[in-house]
């Protein structure tokens, strides 16, 4: 079974991509802060993480700056999960190192869809959500 790290502040965000992912055989843990999350990731076999950007701690760029710096975090595919939809937030986004992008509200099937993905081994270049490249 796969498990997926959600960093996110708001319960009921947290509560409902719980319930997508497990309703999907996902096993999933939860952080309400980057830096909870960050030390999360010490030792937990986690195959993947949902990156809140506006996070009360440390937004979640530079947390995913952070993972992805370090060399026993850095293959861990982070996905941002974020109410951010601006023009050039995409961009800022995957600068920071996120591997893909999701905008909320949360759209269940493109979150399933692009879950999976990254957990059969990667995104197929083919696949694209509708709002960013790939």
């Amino acid at each position: 079974m796969k498990t997926i790290l959600v960093i996110e502040d708001n319960p009921d965000n947290l509560d409902l991509v719980t319930e997508i992912l497990e309703d999907e055989g996902y096993e999933v843990v939860g952080a309400g802060t980057a830096k909870e999350g960050i030390c999360m990731l010490e030792g937990d076999n986690i195959d993947m993480v949902l990156m809140d950007i506006g996070l009360p701690d440390m937004n979640g760029l530079e947390a995913t700056k952070i993972i992805k710096s370090d060399p026993s975090t850095r293959d861990i595919p982070v996905i941002a999960l974020t109410a951010y939809a601006m023009k050039g937030d995409r961009e800022k986004v995957l600068s920071a190192g996120c591997d893909w992008y999701l905008t909320k509200p949360i759209d269940e099937q493109e979150l399933i869809k692009i879950v999976n993905k990254f957990t059969e081994g990667g995104l197929n270049e083919n696949i694209s959500c509708g709002r960013c490249p790939r």
